[in-house]
């Protein structure tokens, strides 16, 4: 007997152009944006532009890279400053990110750039035109259990879903590469949902 194949990515697929393939249409938008994860949110969730989402730092040190996160540079690597954050509305986790910071991209004139504290790092990428001097790439999964991506983040995020959608993007920060991978939790698609969107 045929098994029926799941249409969800179980490894992370380049997104191109159009919606990701098997992704809930309430997530398809989110997952292939390329602005500002946390001004989109923002502005869906009714923020005034004086008030921001809460970010609660998990973890901020060296650690090991995980296989498919040293794929992703073209210079080997093998430990990085890993910065793991939950980004969170009136209290309550919407969004787990994991961020690969390279040494060697936090020197010279990002050195003073990436001492982040409690500022999101996307409030530093977007805030000069990156898009203006580079496509960056962006691919899509469905993680779960099985997956050490997965795994990773919930050492950190306990209350972690068992499946959940991620998308991650190597981005350039003054010629250096940083690579950010954001889950979206399903409390983000239920407030979406109350909100109609």
């Amino acid at each position: 007997m045929l098994q029926r194949k799941s249409r969800s990515p179980s490894w992370w697929q380049v997104i191109k152009n159009g919606a990701p393939k098997g992704a809930p249409l309430s997530l398809q938008e989110w997952l292939s944006d390329t602005g500002s994860l946390t001004r989109k949110l923002e502005s869906a969730l009714h923020y005034s532009p004086s008030r921001h989402l809460e970010l609660r730092i998990l973890a901020d040190c060296r650690q090991n890279l995980l296989p498919s996160e040293r794929s992703c540079f073209r210079r080997p690597l093998s430990r990085s400053r890993i910065r793991e954050v939950a980004l969170c509305d009136q209290g309550e986790p919407i969004i787990v990110a994991r961020s690969v910071l390279p040494i060697t991209s936090s020197i010279g004139t990002n050195h003073g750039i990436l001492k982040l504290g409690h500022k999101p790092l996307g409030a530093v990428l977007f805030a000069k035109d990156l898009r203006g001097r580079f496509r960056p790439t962006r691919e899509i999964i469905r993680l779960d259990h099985h997956h050490p991506e997965w795994k990773a983040c919930q050492r950190r995020f306990k209350a972690l879903p068992k499946r959940v959608w991620a998308r991650r993007t190597l981005y350039q920060l003054n010629g250096h590469p940083l690579l950010v991978m954001e889950i979206f939790l399903p409390a983000l698609q239920a407030k979406l949902k109350l909100l109609g969107q």
